[in-house]
């Protein structure tokens, strides 16, 4: 399955279906790569529409019920702020209940399975919100990351042994943030230096 945003990081796709959550997180601009997906109705409906009807066919699950409606886009755009501080650790409890549409369905193996049903959004909204419990379950969930370059803040899935990984890419993002803090050093070691040397 191809996953546009995530790909134009050229970021390797999460495992599964925390792939749909990494997608939506990098739906977000983050120059030079790309604008905003969800900026306008037209980029963010055809985005939309694609990832869901891709995700729904790779689940085996029915996609969602017709076009994506007036509110659809915000929907949606609440959602990725709500993930990007729930991976960065900064998500405020919510004790009321997110308005989405899960069934149990069953797969070709018998196992149980939350399908989401609604418009575009909901059925997005549902999806996502079902992915981040299996993940959590599974332990994957810990393993999906922003990158720490501020400038950057792409979603990745660490693969490291040890999950320690911070940036997404380590020669553009590593880099810039080593050489920032060598330059801070380098000014720290010159404004300690005795006058007259």
């Amino acid at each position: 399955m191809s996953w546009p945003s995530t790909e134009r990081y050229r970021i390797r796709p999460a495992p599964g279906g925390l792939a749909l959550v990494q997608e939506l997180l990098n739906t977000r601009a983050i120059p030079p790569y790309g604008e905003d997906v969800l900026a306008d109705e037209e980029s963010g409906g055809r985005w939309l529409r694609e990832v869901t009807a891709a995700s729904a066919e790779a689940q085996g699950w029915p996609g969602p019920s017709g076009e994506p409606r007036a509110g659809d886009l915000e929907r949606v755009r609440a959602l990725r702020e709500r993930l990007a501080a729930l991976v960065s650790g900064e998500a405020e409890p919510v004790r009321a209940p997110t308005d989405v549409s899960l069934r149990p369905g069953l797969d070709e193996e018998g196992r149980v399975a939350l399908v989401p049903v609604g418009s575009p959004g909901e059925w997005l909204e549902a999806s996502v919100w079902a992915q981040v419990l299996l993940a959590q379950t599974d332990g994957t969930w810990q393993r999906l990351k922003l990158c720490r370059e501020p400038a950057c803040r792409s979603a990745f899935y660490d693969r490291s042994r040890n999950n320690s990984g911070v940036w997404h890419d380590v020669r553009r993002c590593g880099n810039a943030a080593n050489l920032r803090a060598s330059r801070a050093r380098r000014r720290q070691r010159a404004g300690e230096a005795p006058a007259g040397e």
